[in-house]
C-alpha cells in the first residue's frame, strides 16, 4: 500500500537496525548531505516525504507491505531524478547515455524486509507493486539496481537493493552490468 495510506508507526516498525539509521534518505540526499545529518532529522525528512497517516496526500515516496495486518516490508520508489546518490554515482550510468533528470523514469532504490520475515519471497510482490505504483503515476519506465549474489549469502545491508530474481519476476530486463555484482534492470511501459 502507498505509504500515505499507512501508519507512520508501521513504517518505523519496518525500519530497524541499519535501515533505522538510514531512514531511507541516503539515496535521496547523497552521501555528503546524508552522512552529517542526525538520524532524527532523517526521520523527520522521511515523515514529510512519505506522508504516512495522510491518505489525502497526492504523493508518497514508497510502499509498505503487510502480512496478516503486520507491517513487514518497505519499498522506496519515486522518480529517478530525486535520488541524489544515484545521480552522483558512476555505477548505474556506466555504458549508458541518457538524461539522469528525466522525470518519466522511476526507480526502485531500496527494499527492506523486517527481520523475522526475510527469506519468504516478500520482495517479489513488493517490486511488482512498485511497478504498478509508478505506472499509475505516469512513469514511462521503471528501473532497479539489484545485486547478483552468485548463490552466496549477502548481508541484508547490501541486499537492500533487492535481488535480480525479484525484478525479473516483475518483467524487468537487464540493460547493463556495470560491476561484478550490480545489474541495472528496466521495465518500459
Amino acid at each position: 500500500m502507498p505509504a500515505n495510506e499507512a501508519r507512520w508507526d508501521d513504517l518505523q516498525t519496518i525500519l530497524t537496525g541499519t535501515a533505522g539509521r538510514c531512514q531511507c534518505e541516503r539515496q535521496r540526499l547523497g552521501d555528503g548531505d546524508w552522512w552529517h545529518m542526525p538520524v532524527e532529522e532523517r526521520r523527520d525528512l522521511l515523515r514529510s516525504e512519505a506522508h504516512c497517516d495522510d491518505p489525502r496526500a497526492t504523493e508518497t515516496i514508497g510502499l509498505i507491505a503487510y502480512l496478516d495486518a503486520e507491517p513487514v516490508a518497505w519499498c522506496a520508489v519515486d522518480r529517478r531524478s530525486v535520488y541524489g546518490r544515484l545521480r552522483g554515482s558512476s555505477v548505474p550510468w556506466k555504458g549508458r547515455d541518457e538524461d539522469a533528470g528525466d522525470e518519466r523514469v522511476w526507480a526502485v532504490v531500496c527494499l527492506i524486509v523486517r527481520p523475522g520475515f526475510r527469506g519468504r519471497g516478500l520482495t517479489h510482490p513488493l517490486v511488482a507493486a512498485a511497478v504498478e505504483h509508478a505506472r499509475e503515476r505516469g512513469a514511462s519506465v521503471i528501473e532497479g539496481y539489484p545485486m547478483l549474489t552468485g548463490g552466496s549469502t549477502v548481508s541484508w545491508g547490501e541486499m537492500n537493493v533487492g535481488s535480480v530474481g525479484a525484478f525479473t519476476a516483475a518483467g524487468f530486463v537487464e540493460v547493463s552490468h556495470p560491476t561484478t555484482r550490480r545489474v541495472v534492470m528496466r521495465r518500459e511501459f
